[in-house]
């Protein structure tokens, strides 16, 4: 008997995420400001990307009576923090988790430290997450429909700063290093709340010969928008990009011309492009992506 034999079907219940299946999910805890201006915690893992580009935000699923939600349409803030896997951290998640409980109740029993949000404006915001891996700072986009059929509200949160500790913003440019982020599998069996360590993630590299040739560069990108052109000599300096990402990398050039004021795109515009987003990205890297993209350096 073949292993696709073996398939069962399984009931589609509520809570699917974790009554029917078995989904990694993060762990965040989120920040929001109670009435009396102290910041309450609660963990969630329903918590994802949901605008990539543009504007973008995350979802948040949760509960419409939860202290969280209700200082969400109050205040309309919010900080999402990424803690570290570290079971001492994660069992008090479990406890700031339980619902009923006034934000002073809750807050006696946190062993998070909290410290002032890194926003500019007209505040307060909610305090952020000192152990955390990173923190995003968010703001709800009212205009998105958040209420349900059900107990379950959806809130798109606006991403407008992402802080993270200097250890793991180098991390993140040099590449090579990952936080050990915890993943979490849901209230499963209706005694437990069940988490995974964090496991050391591995590369596989980007296929080679699926790029694209300089004619379909060229093709695609004087039809992202009338008003700014390419010189062909621009688009071979793209030539190679997988095609998966061709379009988002050509919108991307092409948004920061018109921020310029640039109506024509040239090799040297690319260049110009290039060296802004690489500043803080070393050599060894840099000349990575330029081997990838074909891109030659200056």
């Amino acid at each position: 008997m073949s292993a696709i034999d073996d398939f069962e079907d399984v009931a589609v219940l509520d809570n699917f995420y974790q009554t029917s299946s078995f989904f990694p999910m993060p762990v965040v805890l989120v920040g929001t400001l109670a009435e009396d201006g102290q910041t309450n915690l609660g963990p969630y893992s329903l918590c994802f990307p949901h605008v990539i580009s543009g504007q973008h935000a995350m979802m948040l699923i949760a509960r419409g009576t939860s202290n969280t939600a209700a200082n969400i349409r109050r205040t309309g803030r919010a900080s999402l923090n990424f803690i570290p896997d570290d079971r001492a951290m994660l069992q008090n998640c479990v406890l700031l988790g339980f619902p009923g409980e006034t934000t002073e109740e809750k807050m006696k029993n946190s062993i998070f430290t909290l410290g002032d949000s890194h926003r500019t404006g007209q505040g307060p915001f909610p305090r952020i997450v000192l152990e955390s891996v990173q923190v995003f700072e968010c703001t709800w986009d009212s205009s998105h429909p958040h209420e349900t059929h059900g107990l379950e509200h959806h809130y798109l949160l606006r991403i407008e700063k992402i802080v993270m500790h200097a250890r793991w913003k180098r991390a993140l440019i040099a590449g090579g290093e990952f936080p050990p982020l915890p993943v979490d599998y849901g209230y499963r069996d209706s005694l437990h709340f069940w988490f995974s360590d964090a496991k050391k993630p591995w590369p596989v590299g980007v296929p080679k010969g699926h790029g694209v040739t300089a004619d379909a560069v060229l093709y695609q990108a004087n039809r992202i928008d009338p008003s700014v052109t390419w010189e062909p000599e621009a688009c071979a300096e793209l030539a190679g990009v997988p095609r998966i990402f061709l379009k988002t990398v050509l919108t991307g050039c092409v948004d920061a011309a018109k921020a310029q004021g640039v109506t024509v795109i040239t090799p040297a515009f690319l260049h110009t492009i290039r060296r802004k987003r690489a500043d803080e990205r070393p050599p060894s890297l840099l000349a990575k992506i330029e081997s990838f993209f074909g891109i030659k350096p200056d």
